[in-house]
């Protein structure tokens, strides 16, 4: 065998070890520095291979691998304190030798100057003879802006505050009002204004251009001609056909149809119609299917525009309510735009259920029944409620009905009394002045006085009484149901109208 350090063997042609004369071989006497240090090394690593130098400090409190674990957090707390700068000496770093001269000018002509040096970056030149003061600086030929159409604003104001010379601005508003009523422009509405040169600044600038949504299906738009405005309209082009959904009731008829994309106000009217049918917590399942119609306008622009509804339905295992909304008497096709219109059943039967509401906001100060009266000083009857108000609130015919009469009625002082169907009447007394007069017919909600202490009266209040066939009852006991049913052409119109309801197809809101 050989070794790989002797020099020259491995390129030697022999195989066996030769010893050069006059050397004797001699035994190694022990191993290097370096091979102990080694073996050292070794050793300590075998024997601390096992050890857990950062036990989980959690766990195992108390033991021998605990302390050990605390001992060495506490050495590195103590080599972090030892070789830590202190606090109260800064660190020293390379700061950048600050620019000046030259150099300074060059960057500073480069950079984005801040606003506290006037933001003026580049080059600068001294003027030459050629440059030639200015008075004032001149202005843009046009100026291009916007602006908003308020709540309660008028347009020729918004114009004015926009920029709009006076005279161009109550042109421009006449002009807008030929196409549509000014007063019912969307609130929000977006105006772009293009303003021409002026010649001086003392006055307005001119406007020459004006585009603004007038309507729903119209664009207008307003340019200079001359001394003058000249108007141009943009009919949009209009899809009426109306909006119909469908879902699953679900653990909620409120939010499955919010679900389904049906706005608030439409499901409140929705669910308010269901009811003059049915109970809507009793009644109505999971399993139900809602189904509605509603009023949409979409715009060829893209834009859609939601109505009234139109058709309230909902279909269970064991029925099914179908209600359309229709004005009886008006006429229309479309049935639906009375000002007070009822909810028909699919068969023109509209039903009614309910109680006589408050005609005042106030509270009851003298029920119905015998009583002292406050003023005469002995027991009498009272025929009616007394509901203490304050003076000159507003007082609401109680039902649908004609009024009887109204002026003054002896101790009732200004009253009024209605007549209502099905042989009822109600009364109101002590006003301080009357809202209607004999003959007229009134809606239910409808004012038709206000609350005075005219006649016997200790205060402000309002008498309320009621009748029944000519004889007094108590108002808080009535309760009622009426029953609407259309016939002959307007029955025949009411179906078509159904009919049309009915071929809608499911969509969903957009």
């Amino acid at each position: 065998m050989f070794l790989r350090n002797d020099q020259g063997l491995e390129l030697a042609g022999g195989g066996a070890s030769r010893t050069p004369p006059g050397l004797a071989a001699s035994a190694p006497r022990g191993p290097a520095p370096a091979s102990l240090l080694a073996r050292l090394h070794a050793a300590v690593l075998d024997a601390t291979h096992d050890v857990d130098w950062v036990p989980d400090l959690g766990s195992q409190i108390g033991s021998r691998q605990w302390w050990r674990g605390l001992g060495t957090l506490g050495g590195l707390i103590a080599a972090a304190w030892v070789l830590s700068p202190g606090l109260d000496r800064p660190l020293v770093g390379a700061v950048p030798a600050p620019l000046a001269g030259t150099a300074w000018e060059e960057t500073r002509a480069q950079g984005i100057a801040p606003l506290a040096w006037g933001a003026d970056t580049g080059r600068r030149m001294a003027a030459s003879d050629l440059v030639a003061p200015l008075a004032e600086a001149p202005e843009r030929p046009q100026v291009e802006l916007s602006a908003t159409l308020g709540e309660g604003d008028a347009l020729d104001r918004v114009l004015v505050r926009a920029g709009v010379g006076r005279t161009d601005a109550r042109a421009a508003a006449e002009l807008i009002g030929q196409t549509t009523d000014i007063d019912s422009i969307a609130p929000g509405t977006r105006i772009a204004l293009t303003l021409g040169r002026r010649p001086n600044r003392t006055v307005a600038r001119p406007l020459d251009k004006l585009a603004m949504r007038a309507r729903f299906d119209l664009n207008v738009t307003l340019n200079r001609a001359g001394d003058g405005l000249a108007l141009t309209r943009q009919p949009i082009a209009i899809d009426a056909t109306p909006l119909r959904i469908q879902g699953l009731v679900g653990s909620s008829l409120y939010r499955s149809a919010r679900a389904a994309g049906v706005p608030a106000r439409i499901v409140e009217t929705y669910i308010k119609a269901l009811a003059t049918r049915l109970s809507i917590g009793r009644d109505v399942h999971a399993a139900d299917t809602f189904d509605l119609i509603v009023e949409r306008e979409r715009a060829a622009t893209g834009e859609v525009r939601l109505g009234k509804l139109l058709f309230a339905g909902i279909d269970q295992s064991r029925r099914a309510v179908q209600l359309v909304r229709w004005q009886q008497g008006n006429g229309d096709d479309d049935g639906a735009d009375g000002d007070h219109p009822a909810w028909f059943d699919a068969n023109g039967q509209a039903e009614r259920h309910g109680t006589m509401g408050m005609p005042v906001a106030g509270r009851i100060t003298s029920s119905f029944g015998l009583r002292m009266h406050p003023l005469l000083g002995f027991m009498r009857m009272h025929k009616g409620l007394d509901i203490g108000a304050p003076y000159g609130a507003p007082i609401y015919a109680v039902l649908d009905g004609t009024v009887q009469s109204a002026g003054r009625s002896g101790g009732y002082g200004n009253f009024v009394k209605l007549a209502h169907p099905a042989g009822l009447a109600s009364g109101y007394g002590h006003m301080s002045r009357i809202a209607v007069a004999r003959g007229q017919h009134v809606r239910q909600g409808q004012v038709i006085g206000y609350v005075g202490s005219t006649g016997l009266s200790t205060g402000p209040h309002l008498h309320w009484e009621v009748w029944r066939n000519g004889q007094t009852i108590n108002p808080r006991s009535i309760s009622f149901a009426t029953t609407q049913t259309l016939s002959g052409p307007e029955r025949r119109r009411f179906r078509n109208w159904v009919a049309g309801l009915l071929s809608v197809r499911v969509d969903h809101a957009g």
